[in-house]
């Protein structure tokens, strides 16, 4: 039996989807398309969002977007994680159409649907292509996975429960209460 496989799509495909719902993002030359987010999902995206946001107003140190803004790692990987944190030194990587390079941190926010992507080969990529912290939030176990992808792609160094504090070396003064992350 005589099988092809049609050749992967690149960045340069990928910029000519029109614009709007339903979102995509490019991983590993495959087009994805997902759902909108549920409820409890963008009330989690909106609390860190403001945490976040807050923190930066008093302390410049950089800027944060939220999904869906794409973020061109390589050719075959265009994301557009949950958040993200681009430091000052790096605003450079801001472009019109995207983010163009890796930024600093990363928070993707699981779902039923993103979830063998953001454990698995969107993981991977973020820690190829230099982002220095992802952070895996698991809305159903209230927790947040801390990876630091320069030491360790596969393991986190810390999981947080709802109960707990997160801080991080990217954003310096800042302890965020998960249980206002959680908040409804």
């Amino acid at each position: 039996m005589l099988s092809t496989k049609a050749r992967p799509i690149t960045r340069h495909d990928y910029a000519l989807i029109p614009v709007g719902a339903p979102n995509h993002q490019l991983i590993e030359g495959d087009l994805v398309m997902a759902p909108s987010p549920g409820p409890f999902h963008q009330d989690i995206l909106f609390n860190l969002a403001r945490i976040l946001g807050n923190h930066l107003a008093v302390h410049p140190i950089g800027k944060i977007y939220i999904a869906p803004l794409d973020v061109h790692l390589s050719d075959f990987n265009v994301y557009q994680p949950d958040l993200l944190f681009v430091a000052k030194a790096n605003l450079g990587i801001i472009a019109e159409h995207g983010i163009e390079g890796a930024p600093d941190l990363v928070v993707e926010i699981l779902s039923k649907t993103s979830e063998k992507y953001d454990l698995g080969p969107k993981r991977a990529v973020y820690a190829r292509t230099g982002v220095e912290e992802l952070w895996i939030i698991d809305p159903a176990k209230r927790t947040l996975a801390l990876y630091r992808l320069a030491e360790n792609a596969d393991t986190p160094v810390a999981t947080y429960r709802a109960k707990q504090r997160v801080t991080s070396t990217l954003l310096p003064g800042l302890t965020i209460e998960l249980a206002a992350v959680f908040a409804a």
